[in-house]
């Protein structure tokens, strides 16, 4: 298999959070690709619980200027970049005071739902699309982790599938059991459809219930790996796509799994010859 571009989207990446499922996974998937010889970035957000002097991280000054329009309002977009620790791996992070800077990741003190997750997703998603463009590399895989990289694979999809930086791009997503109990905001279909998106690429989430927007990400992803998921009607629903779809095997095993994953997802999309 010829080397590969491979971004790796996540809604957190150890040691710059603390340790968690979809954190340490996201860790150990960056470094094990890179192992096989791909060439492999990551995004994650910049959340305010980071501490940048110890994780070293520093603005990308020729990155600077840019603004994410949400909901037809203008966000200052930031980015910022750090190594992987141990590897000479580059972490981007997407930031901008109004969603990040608070010490939180996606939960405040009392472990609820911050009110504007769903625009900080937005955020988040359009930055990272942004700031790729920006960068002028072309990724052949996008592989998203996490709920809060959901609206990834409907923008590429949708929005982006034109664009030549990701007119062969394939997006991987990866569905995970972490996820979240209440809604989004239930004006999310709006501000979406604010970016002219059909109506109709957006059914799954005029309720944005946690596994209504997993539904959305697996709709327009091109193929799924699943991780330790046990919501039985994702479960199903995942089972009747035409997409690729892998379960995720003992830790050990990943990288030789996703790599070959890749490569399926890539040889029956056509860009690569089988």
């Amino acid at each position: 298999m010829s080397k590969l571009k491979v971004l790796i989207v996540s809604q957190e990446i150890s040691p710059f959070v603390d340790s968690s499922n979809i954190s340490d996974s996201s860790n150990s998937l960056a470094q094990s690709i890179q192992e096989k010889g791909h060439e492999v970035r990551c995004f994650m957000p910049r959340y305010g619980l980071i501490n940048e002097r110890r994780n070293q991280l520093h603005e990308v000054i020729r990155l600077s200027g840019m603004n994410v329009i949400i909901n037809d309002n203008d966000h200052p977009l930031v980015i910022k970049v750090a190594s992987l620790p141990g590897t000479r791996m580059q972490v981007y992070f997407i930031d901008n005071d109004e969603f990040f800077k608070r010490k939180a990741m996606l939960k405040d003190k009392n472990d609820e739902m911050f009110a504007d997750n769903d625009e900080r997703a937005l955020f988040f998603a359009r930055g990272v699309i942004e700031t790729i463009k920006n960068l002028g590399w072309s990724p052949d895989i996008i592989h998203c982790n996490g709920w809060f990289t959901s609206l990834v694979p409907l923008y590429i999809n949708k929005i982006y599938k034109d664009n030549p930086i990701f007119a062969d791009t394939k997006v991987i997503y990866s569905a995970f059991e972490e996820g979240f109990e209440s809604s989004l905001n239930n004006n999310l279909v709006e501000k979406i459809r604010y970016d002219e998106i059909e109506e109709s690429s957006l059914k799954h989430i005029e309720d944005p219930t946690f596994t209504n927007i997993t539904k959305l990400a697996v709709d327009h992803a091109d193929g799924i790996i699943v991780d330790e998921l046990t919501n039985n009607e994702l479960v199903e629903y995942i089972g009747k796509l035409k997409q690729p779809v892998i379960k995720m095997k003992e830790q050990g095993e990943n990288q030789e799994a996703i790599n070959d994953f890749y490569e399926e997802v890539l040889e029956k999309s056509g860009v690569l010859a089988e």
